[in-house]
């Protein structure tokens, strides 16, 4: 949800194999916008981190957002959800979209969108830590070995 190694100083959930929150009563702690990419108005939002996986790779938080408008760089991949309210969302190749509540979202990792919030938003993100490009081909190399030894077993 931001341009930082670690999205959120809250305190993880290591050892925890099963965490489960209502949204509505994590905590939501201030999240000041870069004011260098706001673009208009004053948007103050909050984030409550719900879970973390153990290797630090991925996150699941709420985040909120009251009125403004606002450039937002990915730094990991992140799939949202709309619970409450809308955004009116510009990616970097001028497509547009409005996001209500119910809508789901995916912004890659590395990109910048344009958000404008007439109101508030409320989201669930669900980030990850996109791999290396060495890695991640050595990860997809790994899982077609497997695949391929799985359906010889099979066979």
């Amino acid at each position: 949800m931001a341009a930082r190694s670690l999205p959120y100083a809250v305190a993880p959930t290591r050892g925890r194999n099963f965490v489960a929150h209502s949204s509505d009563h994590l905590p939501m702690k201030s999240t000041p916008i870069n004011p260098d990419w706001i673009v208009d108005g004053n948007p103050q939002a909050r984030t409550a981190e719900h879970s973390r996986g153990h290797d630090d790779a991925s996150l699941t938080a709420i985040w909120d957002c009251t009125a403004g408008e606002f450039r937002w760089f990915f730094g990991w991949d992140e799939t949202v959800m709309i619970l409450e309210g809308e955004v009116h969302v510009t990616a970097e190749d001028g497509t547009e979209r409005t996001l209500r509540a119910g809508d789901v979202a995916f912004f890659a990792g590395g990109t910048w969108a344009n958000w404008r919030v007439d109101n508030y938003v409320r989201k669930v993100a669900f980030l990850r830590k996109p791999f290396p490009r060495p890695v991640a081909i050595l990860y997809r190399l790994r899982n077609l070995l497997r695949s391929s030894g799985q359906q010889g077993l099979a066979a």
